[in-house]
């Protein structure tokens, strides 16, 4: 990236993961089951038709992953919640039942906003209330008491611009249960998807967001 925009701040949807219970696994294991994650990001992407000269280079964060999708009318926040995260929830489940012996569940976090960039990566507060939410005691466990693959969390922003809406493929009455993180000193609201469905059109649906 060009050293002369390092220091401003670029729009992103954000989208954060991460495995449940990775502690609790041998090296080995963690290695096998980034590989797969990395994997089922990359075909959840495509499958809502975000391919990479949409989105930045995944960041690894060790038990999970940071994307950002750039604010471009082929990638609108609308595909991420209405096709990349049911695709990757379709992909995990057919994998966990595939590959039972490797099998994981993943939390997930999506927000919007302003993100830096630097040598070691991107950093910004927007990323940090990503990331809370991702961390979030209701988000954890939502998916303890869940028989999905995966539990999702959305900020305040995406609530209030696009779930709230009811676009094409976003089960608005599925967002039902309002929590609170802190970011610099503020508190913050999330909002926890707490219906079992995914509204899932399928990996095959490409640009999902987009269709009636």
């Amino acid at each position: 990236m060009d050293t002369a925009v390092l220091h401003v701040p670029l729009h992103r949807a954000i989208l954060v993961v991460d495995i449940e219970g990775s502690t609790t696994r041998t090296n080995p294991a963690r290695a096998q089951l980034r590989a797969i994650l990395f994997d089922l990001l990359d075909e959840a992407f495509r499958a809502g038709g975000i391919t990479e000269g949409f989105r930045d280079p995944f960041v690894d964060r060790g038990d999970g992953a940071l994307c950002l999708v750039r604010p471009v009318d082929e990638a609108p926040k609308t595909v991420l919640l209405a096709g990349v995260v049911p695709a990757l929830a379709e992909l995990l489940a057919r994998h966990n039942a595939d590959q039972p012996e490797v099998a994981f569940r993943l939390r997930v976090a999506m927000h919007a906003g302003e993100v830096h960039y630097d040598g070691h990566g991107p950093y910004g507060e927007d990323v940090d209330l990503a990331c809370r939410l991702l961390d979030a005691p209701e988000l954890r466990k939502r998916l303890r008491n869940t028989a999905g693959p995966l539990a999702l969390a959305v900020s305040e922003a995406i609530h209030w611009s696009v779930v709230r809406h009811g676009y094409a493929g976003i089960d608005r009455t599925a967002f039902t249960h309002a929590f609170h993180v802190r970011v610099g000193g503020k508190r913050m609201r999330g909002w926890l998807r707490t219906a079992e469905g995914t509204g899932a059109t399928g990996p095959g649906r490409r640009r999902a967001g987009l269709t009636a």
